[in-house]
């Protein structure tokens, strides 16, 4: 299945007509095999000789008690009239035409296609006779996840919510910590059959201009396609697709959409997902956590630079032992080597064979743990690690050393903290070690030195990617490797319209 398709459909505007029975007659084909939308019929005015029709969705209207006509019509009553029975069609007109007062929202329709989505989106649509309007009112009750700790961010210290599902619950949430009008959100719906709605919010006055305005440029692409998931937007807006880095950053943390807000970032979210996009994304920004800031400077500092010695040994260990054991064996201490050739002593397969099968064990291992339920996925990674490491080298077809080498680099991809930078080195992995068994050293830095090219030449929505590295930005750097103390931080705020 294709999950974005371009062919948008083609609806019609159809008005909708004075004639009830044919507004009935429409919605009928419109709704047809959809048992759980429910057409009611009403009668008021004098003697009941008026009809009306309420359209709407029960699995969307959980409390099918409430008559929302009669609602509606009482509120025309309160403020108008004085007996139910002396309402007729002038009076609705006259009433909701002119935006009258009422107890529950209404949005006047006048287009069929108006109607339909409104249905779908959980409104109560309603229909007169004579009259080539409808109404619409909000009553939509669906069942939504309650706010818990975020499942993909824990922290020690600092908030301990998430967003959810909702989108207009999880905007709230980020209203409510950045209570400020500057704070702009915009909503609108992807086109398609899903009609997802989307929002997206900026921060006036800390927002690049050019940024927004390619940002803008690059969204409206969303509105022709079938979103279902925030990262669907990502390959809209991203600069590279083929890029093994990512070009935009996520979370479920409300601190972090702000703390990225604070910083002139865009957030996207879709209705239905938890995940919160921030673009762009900057390759440093990829290795720091929110915790950061709520750690004192200097235990924040001495992580910050572990994560970066984390991604170090996670994207090179094995390439480097492979280079190291292959090609140049006189630069490994004389024990160490000896140790090394030692535990290699009966293994069938090369340097370069060993570290390939050992590392895709590893990666079916932690896939399996991903996609087992919850309670034995971590149980099973763990005994199969430790069963299948102890096998392979009871077996001959691992050493030690490379069993060793292997759990390390693993290891350091779990300190990462944002898990798309984590597959990234996982992919780039694999063509640093081909090119360390083929040319060694020399291949090693010929690796290197495309990898940097690609990050120095690599943006994110018209920004540097390797930004504040390349091109350098000294006051930035404060923020960078280490995390400099609030103070100065405040005192030296970031030049983001120079990114």
């Amino acid at each position: 299945m294709n999950p974005i398709s371009n062919n948008p459909q083609s609806h019609k505007k159809e008005l909708v007509s004075p004639d009830l029975s044919a507004n009935k007659q429409r919605m009928e084909t419109i709704f047809a095999d959809c048992k759980d939308v429910v057409f009611h019929p009403y009668h008021y005015g004098p003697d009941l000789v008026h009809s009306a029709l309420v359209v709407h969705c029960e699995t969307l209207v959980q409390d099918q008690k409430v008559n929302f006509l009669k609602s509606a019509l009482q509120d025309l009553v309160a403020h108008e009239l004085g007996s139910t029975l002396e309402i007729t069609p002038d009076h609705i007109i006259s009433f909701f035409g002119r935006q009258g007062v009422s107890a529950h929202t209404a949005k006047v329709l006048e287009q069929i296609r108006d109607a339909e989505q409104n249905v779908m989106s959980g409104h109560v649509v309603i229909f007169f006779d004579k009259w080539n309007k409808a109404l619409s009112f909000n009553a939509i009750s669906v069942e939504s996840r309650q706010v818990t700790e975020p499942i993909t961010e824990p922290v020690v210290n600092g908030p301990h919510e998430s967003t959810v599902e909702n989108l207009k619950k999880s905007v709230g949430m980020i209203r409510a910590r950045l209570m400020n009008a500057d704070f702009k959100m915009d909503f609108f719906r992807a086109g398609g059959k899903t009609n997802n709605e989307i929002a997206y919010g900026y921060l006036k006055g800390a927002v690049n201009p050019e940024t927004l305005a390619e940002f803008k440029q690059r969204i409206v692409k969303a509105k022709d396609m079938e979103i279902l998931e925030s990262s669907y937007i990502e390959e809209l807006l991203e600069d590279w697709t083929y890029s093994p880095f990512p070009q935009f950053r996520f979370t479920e943390r409300p601190d972090t959409a702000v703390a990225a807000l604070l910083d002139g970032k865009i957030i996207v979210m879709v209705s239905g997902s938890p995940s919160i996009m921030i673009c762009p994304g900057l390759f440093p920004e990829f290795l720091q956590s929110s915790e950061d800031y709520y750690e004192r400077t200097i235990y924040s500092s001495m992580i910050r630079l572990l994560r970066i010695a984390a991604f170090l040994i996670s994207l090179t260990l094995p390439s480097i032992y492979i280079a190291l054991t292959t090609f140049h064996p006189e630069l490994i201490p004389t024990v160490l080597l000896l140790a090394i050739l030692n535990t290699r002593e009966g293994i069938p397969f090369p340097g370069f064979v060993e570290a390939l099968i050992m590392e895709f064990f590893f990666e079916l291992l932690r896939e399996a743990g991903i996609r087992l339920p919850r309670p034995i996925g971590s149980a099973v990674s763990i005994v199969g690690a430790l069963v299948i490491g102890e096998a392979a080298i009871n077996a001959g077809i691992a050493s030690p050393a490379m069993v060793v080498v292997v759990a390390l680099t693993g290891i350091a991809s779990f300190g990462i903290p944002q898990y798309n930078i984590a597959i990234a080195l996982r992919i780039l992995r694999f063509p640093l070690m081909i090119l360390a068994a083929s040319l060694g050293g020399f291949g090693l830095m010929i690796g290197y030195l495309l990898i940097l090219l690609h990050l120095t030449s690599l943006r994110s929505l018209g920004q540097p990617y390797f930004s504040p590295l390349a091109p350098l930005h000294l006051r930035q750097l404060l923020d960078v490797f280490v995390r400099a103390p609030l103070k100065t931080l405040f005192r030296s705020p970031r030049s983001r319209h120079s990114r």
